[in-house]
């Protein structure tokens, strides 16, 4: 309620209007009359606008008459009448007071009464709104001592007035048959205050004081929030403020569950001259960890914690250093219990430096990642790659060298794993990451440069240099269970190894530019020709960071089609295709590509066997590829619709679909997604691979609203992920409500439903339910 706490504040700046000791001028008459600054202060002079000033020698009282003006200092006041009385010491103005501060915070009232050294006064029906429309009102105001400012039967909201009905009561407000605000102690007291929605009570709250606004940082009691989730119960969280100086602070939540008793959160957060810095720690003994499957994580631990930390520094400018890591006794305690910057699926623990040149930047970090996952033996974290360090260094020439652009991309990995990570499938045996220590080091050159004829022909020659070292202590996979597991390609079983890539090649696009009364269209045919050595021990080496691997539409022209530095493409190759542009008078847009690509001359990368069976039915393993094509049509009332697939080079069948159709409207957005991939027995899916999704919001009006979202396996037939939620927001309060399933993949009995509510009241905060 920081809004409230001005109300004081105003209150003073009305009555400093008149400093004490100043004189009037006679006069029958006054239109803008100058007068004297206060004997101690240095505001300037009062200007007075009124249709009479009269000043009465006999008794010393001054009265101003008729659309009273008065500007002091930058405070505006305008009155029906003020008087003066210089023998009493008292200043009064009556009907229509208006007064509006430097800063825009407008004050009214009827009469203002107050002593010439301001310690006591009152006004009668005052109302006060800011800038950032925080309203306050009261029956009667009353300054006490120059320290205690009483507001008799308050009222407080952030909302605006209804234009059509301003009588009409806010969307919420709180009442309070006293607001004491003490100048001393710097605090401000409700007494009895009501919660109010439409002009109804729904809620009395206890007595309460809190600081003032002159206050930023304040011991005492948060906002709570609350929780409803399956296997915890219903929770509330009561959190305490302690700050502990001018750049640190802690807060310590009790959040009680129902049917796992009571957590304890303490957050220490310190803020330094060029950074800040955020200690975590929480706890609990469960009292039912019966609720949770028999066999997870959650159920297998009574006393379960965790603590983490996050940092990040500015050394310059150019420079930050900072960290993220968590430490937890289980491998499921911050996801279950939805610790807030925590609870990810995977977490990555990371300490990191960057940099950032004019034409260079450098990274480095280290990462280990924390799977949350219903498995009580933590296989899965134990299968994840142990990054230490990670450095990536590009540079960019800041002068033509040759004419063309000289670029510099490094690249230094080692990677730590504690357990073989092993997919069987009916094909083959992935080796998607192997037990011991791997180092890699790649550094790669390139030169290119666009030369563009009067015709508009555009060629660009490409020379680029890659080479690339290892270390090697893992393990080899035909050793790993011999008689059982198998590979077969060539695997390099050695300490170390090192390859190189040279590569010389020219694209040629020509666009062409076709326009009529009513459109304009872009044809433009583009070849790639890339000349290179065969890719060296090819499948032999670790597949760490190329695993993922999709050939469609968008990696069509790319001159290395595999997505890390592990694998690098190899061997003579033509990319071909046809992009096209049209824009439409009637505001259709449309946009195209279509094209294929072919292994000329030398091994195939895409068709040699890999660790982790990459390349495998991707329509890049023959000398000649899939077809591949994307669209997308934008029309004028809110319609897109987009479309990309990959074609079997033979028969033209789908391989890979991708469709999506999207509707925007001021009322109703939707999107709806279907994906359908063949199936890829080694690399990716087992069988056809189908799956829907749609989100939609629907606004009944510019405050209400729904939302929702459904994804549906089209191939198993079942739903694995939902959500809706229903929402209302205007300027002064927001309100959300969702239902959602969460699943994990690893554990089926670990599935759950949560509920997450949010009610926010601006400058008052939110109040929670779960997070939504």
């Amino acid at each position: 309620m920081t809004g409230t706490y001005r109300l004081a504040g105003l209150l003073a700046l009305a009555t400093a209007l008149t400093p004490p000791g100043m004189g009037f001028i006679q006069t029958a008459s006054a239109q803008e009359v100058g007068l004297p600054s206060a004997p101690t202060g240095d505001e300037g002079p009062m200007l007075l606008s009124a249709n009479e000033l009269v000043y009465n020698h006999d008794s010393q009282q001054v009265y101003a008459l008729g659309g009273v003006q008065i500007y002091y200092a930058g405070y505006r006041m305008v009155a029906n009448k003020v008087e003066y009385d210089q023998k009493a010491g008292k200043l009064m103005a009556f009907g229509g007071i208006e007064v509006i501060d430097p800063d825009g915070n407008r004050l009214r009232a009827e009469k203002l009464d107050v002593t010439d050294d301001f310690a006591n006064g009152f006004l009668d029906a005052i109302s006060v709104r800011t800038p950032d429309n925080i309203a306050m009102a009261g029956e009667r105001a009353t300054r006490i001592d120059n320290d205690v400012m009483v507001l008799e039967d308050g009222v407080y909201t952030a909302c605006i007035p209804c234009a059509e009905n301003p009588e009409k009561p806010p969307f919420w407000q709180i009442r309070a048959e006293r607001v004491i605000q003490n100048g001393v102690t710097k605090t401000v007291r409700l007494e009895h205050p009501r919660f109010q929605l439409l002009g109804h009570t729904i809620a009395v709250l206890p007595t309460v004081t809190v600081p003032d606004g002159s206050v930023k940082r304040k011991r005492g009691f948060l906002f709570p929030s609350m929780s409803m989730e399956e296997n915890l119960g219903f929770g509330l969280s009561v959190p305490y403020y302690i700050p502990l100086g001018p750049s640190s602070d802690v807060t310590i939540t009790a959040t009680g569950y129902t049917l796992q008793g009571v957590l304890l959160e303490g957050e220490y957060r310190k803020r330094y001259r060029n950074g800040q810095h955020t200690l975590r720690v929480a706890g609990i003994d469960q009292q039912g960890s019966d609720r949770f499957a028999a066999g997870t994580s959650d159920a297998d631990n009574d006393a379960r914690g965790m603590i983490a930390s996050t940092a990040q520094f500015q050394i310059n400018p150019r420079w930050v250093f900072g960290w993220d890591v968590m430490a937890q006794s289980d491998t499921n305690f911050a996801r279950t219990y939805s610790i807030d910057g925590h609870d990810d699926r995977i977490f990555n623990n990371q300490v990191y430096l960057e940099g950032l040149g004019k034409r260079s930047s450098l990274s480095i970090k280290g990462n280990y990642f924390d799977v949350q996952d219903a498995n009580s033996q933590n296989a899965s974290e134990d299968e994840q790659a142990i990054v230490v360090p990670g450095i990536d260094y590009d540079y960019i020439a800041p002068r033509p060298f040759a004419g063309g652009q000289l670029s510099v991309t490094n690249n230094l990995t080692n990677i730590v794993r504690q357990k073989n990570d092993i997919d069987v499938t009916s094909v083959n045996d992935r080796f998607l990451g192997l037990q011991g220590n791997s180092t890699r080091l790649t550094s790669e050159v390139e030169w290119k440069k666009t030369y563009t004829s009067p015709q508009g022909l555009q060629l660009t020659p490409i020379l680029a240099a890659r080479a690339d070292g290892y270390l090697l202590n893992v393990d080899d996979p035909n050793s790993i269970d011999p008689g059982v597991l198998n590979y077969t390609g060539n695997f390099v079983d050695q300490d170390s190894a090192a390859r190189a890539m040279l590569t010389a090649g020219m694209e040629v696009n020509y666009p062409m530019l076709i326009t009529n009364g009513f459109s304009s269209h872009v044809f433009e045919p583009i070849g790639q020709l890339y000349v290179r050595n065969d890719e060296q021990y090819a499948g032999g080496l670790p597949n760490e960071d190329a695993q993922s691997f999709v050939f469609d539409a968008s990696t069509l022209f790319d001159r290395d089609k595999f997505s890390g530095y592990d694998r690098v493409e190899g061997g003579t190759r033509a990319n071909v295709g046809f992009r096209y542009r049209g824009v439409y008078d009637n505001g259709i847009l449309v946009n195209g590509l279509f094209g294929q690509s072919f292994q000329l001359a030398g091994a195939n990368s895409f068709a040699s066997p890999d660790l982790v069976g990459v390349g495998l039915e991707s329509g890049l393993e023959s000398s000649r590829s899939d077809y591949v094509g994307a669209g997308q049509i934008t029309l004028p009332f809110g319609v897109g619709i987009n479309a990309s697939g990959r074609f079997d080079k033979d028969d033209f069948s789908l391989q890979r679909t991708d469709l999506g159709i999207t509707y925007a409207s001021s009322r109703f957005d939707t999107a709806l997604d279907y994906t359908n991939v063949s199936a890829q027995p080694g690399y990716a899916y087992e069988q056809e691979n189908s799956e829907i999704k749609s989100t939609s919001t629907l606004r009944f009006n510019e405050n209400w609203g729904i939302s929702g979202s459904l994804t549906y396996d089209l191939t198993n037939n079942v739903l694995t992920r939902r959500w809706v939620g229903l929402s209302y927001e205007d300027i002064c309060t927001s309100f959300s409500i969702t239902y959602q399933d969460n699943y994990d993949t690893d554990n089926t009995n670990g599935v759950d439903w949560t509920i997450g509510a949010r009610l926010t009241l601006r400058t008052l905060g939110d109040i929670a339910i779960g997070s939504n």
